[in-house]
């Protein structure tokens, strides 16, 4: 099923591509605050994401926008001096609708694929990969900033974890968290 999922995103892009009236390169960066619901006692962690942007005008109006970038999410434990540290490549395919201004809303499917999972107390690092999924699916919401003249821009983004990331089947946990962070067009064209 995740594999299907895959297929159909980058068939997707490379349909709206062969489309497409020009195509944006860039690189991003930001911060995160990243926290998963499961019931538990968790608290936000801060991370950051560091990658790289496509930005495909479909239309006047309209741009798909595919992102690769690296995301440290995971929770601080609540009680203990230790964090969870959740290390993630991202996926996120999404739709934008572009104002004449600059301004943008988006809002897409994301699939993350867990690099590394560890928990962190002191100098001691535990590894905890398999206790974790290996692929995490979600769903992202944002808006942006870009000033024309320079290609440089803002974003900011909400992420909302939809399949469960643990192992076990006797507890469900989502990724769920918040994004900041700027981002550079190369040569950008309105």
């Amino acid at each position: 099923m995740k594999f299907y999922l895959i297929g159909f995103m980058m068939a997707f892009i490379l349909t709206s591509s062969a489309s497409a009236q020009h195509i944006n390169i860039g690189v991003k960066g930001g911060l995160n605050v990243y926290n998963i619901t499961d019931g538990s006692q968790y608290n936000p962690k801060a991370g950051l994401n560091l990658g790289l942007l496509g930005h495909i005008h479909l239309t006047d109006q309209f741009a798909l926008q595919p992102e690769l970038y690296y995301s440290g999410q995971g929770a601080k434990i609540d009680n203990l001096n230790t964090n969870l540290n959740l290390d993630y490549i991202n996926v996120p395919v999404l739709l934008q609708y572009m104002f004449d201004n600059g301004f943008r809303v988006q809002a897409g499917p994301q699939l993350g694929f867990l690099v590394a999972a560890k928990t962190k107390s002191g100098d001691t690092s535990i590894n905890v990969n398999d206790q974790f999924e290996s692929i995490d699916v979600g769903l992202g919401i944002g808006a942006s900033y870009i000033n024309p003249a320079t290609g440089f821009g803002v974003d900011a983004r909400y992420n909302h974890g939809l399949s469960n990331i643990r192992a076990s089947s006797n507890s469900e946990s989502r990724n769920r968290g918040f994004q900041l962070g700027v981002f550079y067009l190369f040569k950008h064209k309105n």
